[in-house]
């Protein structure tokens, strides 16, 4: 099972590479990291979202260390993320699918996120 719980954190570790570099690139870059424009107001918008989504992978980081112990902030992040791509799939719904990055974010929000939670919780559950 120690194994196992390794596994785990390396997949997290790996998971998280996206929200940390896509959402410094966002505050860093703003807009301009996809190709857009945006007034003042988008742009300062675009860079708060952007800062949550780099929170959110620095909170998923702080769970690698005891991760069998950490569920309630796992399920806690997992949730947000989830909810954040429920909003992502309306968006693809009603305008239509975006580019392939955007369509790989929506996997991890929807499938790989909600899939390494409920393996933190197989996890916590053997370490018991």
């Amino acid at each position: 099972m120690e194994r196992e719980r390794r596994w785990l954190q390396g997949a997290v570790a790996l998971g998280c590479l996206v929200p940390l570099s896509a959402g410094l690139a966002g505050v860093v870059l703003g807009p301009a990291l996809t190709g857009d424009q945006a007034g003042v107001a988008g742009d300062s918008h675009y860079r708060y979202l952007s800062g949550l989504l780099l929170g959110i992978g620095i909170m998923f980081v702080s769970t690698i260390p005891g991760i069998e112990r950490k569920g309630p902030r796992f399920r806690l992040l997992t949730g947000i993320v989830v909810i954040g791509g429920l909003g992502r799939a309306l968006g693809y719904a009603r305008m239509g699918a975006p580019d392939l990055a955007i369509t790989l974010a929506l996997g991890m929000e929807l499938a790989v996120t909600p899939l390494l939670c409920l393996w933190q919780a197989r996890i916590a559950r053997a370490f018991r």
